[in-house]
C-alpha cells in the first residue's frame, strides 16, 4: 500500500495465544479479503513467554498484509498493550479486539461499518451472553456489576471488551498518560457519541484465559482510585457515623456508670474499643496509602511500557 492513508487498522493484544495464532491467522485473512487490503494490523506481543510472536512473524512476512508487531520488553498488562496498539495504529477508523475471538470478527465489521457512516464516534459491543462455565459466568457478573455500582453506572452490565472509535476520540485516549488507570473508563469518560452493538461472547477454543481474580481486583482497584472518589466519601462518611456513635456510647457509658451498672475494670469495652478503631484506623489509612501511592506513580513520568523492537510489514 506504500504511503497511502490506511481507513481501517485492528489491534490485537497478544499473550499467550500460541495455540490461537491459526485461528487469529484465519481472521486477519478474512478482514484482508473484505476491506481489500485497505487495513492494517497491529499484534502487541505483550511479553508473552509462548511461541505467539514468532509465529506470528513466521506467517505474516510471505502474506502481504500491511502489518506491525510490536514487542514490548516484558508483560505490561492487556490495556497497555492495547493503547501501545493504538498508538502505532494510522487508520482513520481503528478497533481493538482480544486474540482469543471469543469476540465474533464479524462485530468489528459492524464497528466500522457505523463509523464510516459517521453514526458515531466510538462503538462498543455490549455483551448479551456468554457461553462460558456457569461459574465464570457467576463470577463474571459479579465483578460487573460491583464494578457499575462503584466506578461506572453507565458501564454495560457485561462489561467491554470490543470496541472501536474514530481518529478524534483516539487521540483524546492517547493525550490521556496515566499509569495503573483503565482505558475502557477512559473511553467513557472523554465522551463524544456512542454506540452499542449487542453480541453473544463465544466459548474459548483454544488455552486458558489469564483474566484471572486477582487482575480482575486489580483492574477494579485501578478504576477506583483513579476515577471516583467513593472510597474517600465512604471513609468520611464512616469517620463521621464513627464519631456520633462514640459520643452516644459515652453518653451511654457515663450514664451506666452513675447508675452503677458497669463494673469499674471495664476490660472487655477497652478491649473492643482499641481493637475496633484500630482496625479502623488501619483501613483509612489503607485507602489513603492507595491514593498516595498512585500519585507518587504520576509524579514518577515512567514510560507506560517499553518496546523492545517492532516487525513491519513495510518495510520488509
Amino acid at each position: 500500500m506504500g504511503d497511502a492513508v490506511t481507513t481501517r487498522s485492528i489491534v490485537f493484544p497478544i499473550y499467550r495465544n500460541q495455540e490461537n495464532i491459526p485461528s487469529l491467522l484465519e481472521a486477519v485473512s478474512g478482514f484482508n479479503a473484505r476491506y481489500q487490503g485497505d487495513i492494517e494490523f497491529i499484534f502487541v506481543v505483550d511479553g508473552s513467554p509462548d511461541e505467539s510472536g514468532p509465529l506470528l512473524v513466521a506467517a505474516l512476512k510471505p502474506s502481504g498484509y500491511d502489518y506491525k508487531i510490536v514487542f514490548h520488553s516484558r508483560n505490561f498488562g492487556s490495556f497497555t498493550a492495547i493503547r501501545t496498539g493504538l498508538e502505532h495504529a494510522s487508520g482513520t477508523y481503528v478497533a481493538a479486539m482480544a486474540a482469543d475471538l471469543q469476540e465474533p470478527p464479524e462485530l468489528i465489521v459492524e464497528f466500522f461499518s457505523v463509523l464510516e457512516r459517521e453514526g458515531a464516534d466510538v462503538v462498543f459491543g455490549q455483551r448479551t451472553g456468554r457461553n462460558d462455565p456457569l461459574l465464570n459466568r457467576f463470577l463474571s457478573r459479579t465483578f460487573w456489576s460491583a464494578y457499575r455500582r462503584l466506578v461506572l453506572p453507565s458501564m454495560p452490565s457485561g462489561g467491554v471488551d470490543i470496541f472501536a472509535c474514530n481518529r478524534q476520540v483516539l487521540s483524546a485516549i492517547l493525550s490521556i498518560e496515566e499509569p495503573n488507570s483503565s482505558l475502557v473508563v477512559q473511553l467513557f469518560w472523554v465522551g463524544f457519541r456512542r454506540e452499542f452493538v449487542p453480541y453473544t461472547r463465544r466459548a474459548r477454543e483454544h488455552g486458558k484465559s489469564a483474566w484471572g481474580i486477582g487482575r480482575r481486583f486489580r483492574y477494579m482497584m485501578d478504576s477506583i482510585l483513579s476515577f471516583t472518589d467513593l472510597p474517600i466519601v465512604l471513609t468520611l462518611w464512616a469517620g463521621v457515623i464513627g464519631c456520633l456513635l462514640s459520643l452516644l456510647f459515652a453518653a451511654v457509658t457515663v450514664i451506666a456508670r452513675l447508675f452503677g451498672h458497669i463494673d469499674p475494670a471495664g476490660y472487655t469495652s477497652l478491649v473492643l474499643l482499641i481493637t475496633g478503631f484500630g482496625s479502623a484506623s488501619l483501613a483509612v489509612q489503607g485507602i489513603l496509602g492507595c491514593y498516595l501511592w498512585r500519585t507518587v506513580e504520576n509524579t514518577k513520568a515512567r514510560p507506560l511500557r517499553i518496546i523492545s523492537r517492532v516487525v513491519d510489514g513495510k518495510s520488509k
